[in-house]
């Protein structure tokens, strides 16, 4: 099985993932800061895996890995 994993410290916000997302379940989040003084990505709601935020970040900040490899 598939998962999405974001790391908010590579965020920029630039939002282009945020435009992108059809389902619109990306939102900055407001509470803090990052390491590059951004309000970073971070869901709202539930991601479907379609890959867009991961094919359109210039700062990888979306990783598509299989759960299994997770687990090493």
């Amino acid at each position: 099985m598939k998962k999405l994993i974001l790391n908010p410290e590579r965020c920029k916000g630039c939002s282009l993932c945020i435009k992108v997302c059809p389902d619109k379940v990306l939102e900055y989040d407001t509470a803090g800061f990052n390491a590059h003084g951004c309000h970073p990505v971070k869901w709202k709601g539930s991601c479907r895996l379609c890959g867009m935020c991961y094919l359109i970040c210039p700062d990888y900040v979306f990783e598509i890995r299989d759960e299994a490899t997770l687990e090493r």
